[in-house]
């Protein structure tokens, strides 16, 4: 491991995350002429929105709003991007933080132009985890179809014999096998933590069945296969047999608001499941939708009309009752049971597959950083403006969408500015 030390710069704030909230508090940090150290964890920037088909509130895909981010940090010299980095510990205070920040090698150096003739060489294949595990990749991979940087990967898991043919085939000296792990320790004033969230481990809820059968996914999971940059290319169809849906069903609050689990509202889930509505509608008009909830949270007007207009589709069916149980048919089809608590009754509907509508939980429960921070028993990192120093945005701090994550990563990029004005 070979160790380097940045020259401290005056008046400079680091973002630890690269997802939506931490490319907002960058950029509007830079964008006034602060010095801006952004360190991501993944080997791309992007964050969840990345591996969304469409997000609110325009039902977007995830190019229109992060391609002109990663223009906006590439044309900017005050920022300094790096990924497959984690922050291993942070010292001092307020306006005088040292950080030592860990980063990996990913094994392709600058000289990348994405040929791919790496990959038509190797022949190892690893799970791709930006698909949630549910397809390969070579272990020499692009992260993702728009991957910021644009820079392949070598994974630490590929064979010898490939990763001496990838570097054969590059005609471009960007694969280098013997780059090290290297610490790097910057001075910085402030620090806002964007380090975002975790869907919660479905295998966690006993009574649900995911992992156990394979027509239930997460909500996560259903983003992936409906993007046409998914494992299979925009194509929803049950992930047994690939039959072509005639039914399925979304169980809301899958380990949210539950002592056993997650005590509070995850806050999106309802909206999730709504918005995965239309996708098996666009693409299977007669296809039955059942949506099994506790209560359906649409807070704004937008929200509210878009679920009323999904309550006049009379193929779209909404049963209040919490879940007791989930079980798979001898053909692979899913019955789900719930207490109906409108119509008082037990409901046992079966469905070609279904969706569980899994939590959020901020990844600071489950990475706690090596920083004085104040963190919930819950995992969400807590402010303190009367200290000051350091900042949590968007989904660290709370339960968020990506409009309101955006909104609160501007307010923390002004704290972390305060911070130094006022040192």
């Amino acid at each position: 491991m070979t160790t380097d030390n940045a020259a401290p710069i005056s008046g400079s704030i680091m973002v630890v995350g690269g997802g939506i909230s931490g490319l907002t508090t960058t950029l509007e940090a830079a964008e006034v002429g602060y010095e801006v150290f952004l360190v991501e964890k993944n080997p791309y920037l992007g964050g969840r929105v990345a591996q969304l088909n469409q997000y609110f509130p325009k039902l977007c895909p995830p190019t229109c709003g992060l391609e002109i981010n990663f223009r906006r940090i590439k044309d900017n010299p005050s920022i300094k991007v790096y990924t497959m980095a984690e922050v291993q510990k942070v010292e001092g205070g307020p306006g005088d933080y040292e950080v030592t920040v860990l980063m990996s090698p990913r094994f392709v150096n600058e000289n990348c132009t994405c040929c791919g003739e790496c990959v038509d060489v190797c022949g190892t294949e690893i799970s791709d985890e930006f698909n949630f595990g549910m397809n390969k990749t070579k272990a020499a991979y692009l992260p993702n179809s728009m991957a910021f940087p644009a820079r392949y990967v070598i994974s630490s898991k590929i064979g010898a014999d490939d990763a001496a043919k990838c570097k054969e085939a590059c005609k471009y000296d960007a694969v280098d096998l013997d780059m090290e792990p290297k610490t790097v320790t910057l001075k910085v004033g402030a620090i806002v933590w964007a380090t975002g969230w975790e869907p919660y481990d479905a295998e966690k809820i006993d009574n649900l069945g995911f992992g156990k059968h394979k027509n239930i996914i997460t909500n996560m999971m259903l983003e992936r296969l409906a993007s046409p940059a998914g494992p299979t290319e925009g194509k929803i169809t049950r992930p047994s047999d690939d039959k072509e849906l005639e039914s399925i069903a979304f169980v809301q609050c899958a380990g949210s608001r539950d002592e056993n689990h997650l005590p509070y509202c995850s806050y999106i889930c309802c909206m999730a499941s709504l918005k995965q509505a239309t996708y098996i509608r666009e693409r299977y008009p007669e296809a039955k939708i059942y949506v099994f909830y506790i209560d359906l949270r649409t807070p704004g007007n937008r929200y509210e009309k878009f679920y009323k207009a999904l309550k006049e589709d009379e193929n779209v069916i909404f049963i209040k009752g919490k879940v007791a149980e989930v079980s798979e048919e001898a053909d692979g089809s899913i019955t789900v049971v719930a207490e109906d608590t409108i119509e008082d009754g037990k409901v046992s509907q079966t469905v070609d597959m279904a969706v569980l509508a899994t939590g959020m939980q901020p990844s600071a429960a489950t990475a706690k950083p090596n920083a004085d921070l104040k963190i919930s028993a819950d995992g969400f990192i807590v402010n303190d403006f009367e200290k000051g120093g350091m900042f949590a945005a968007g989904c660290a701090n709370k339960p968020a969408d990506v409009m309101s994550s955006n909104q609160n990563a501007t307010g923390m990029a002004l704290k972390a500015i305060q911070t130094l004005v006022n040192r």
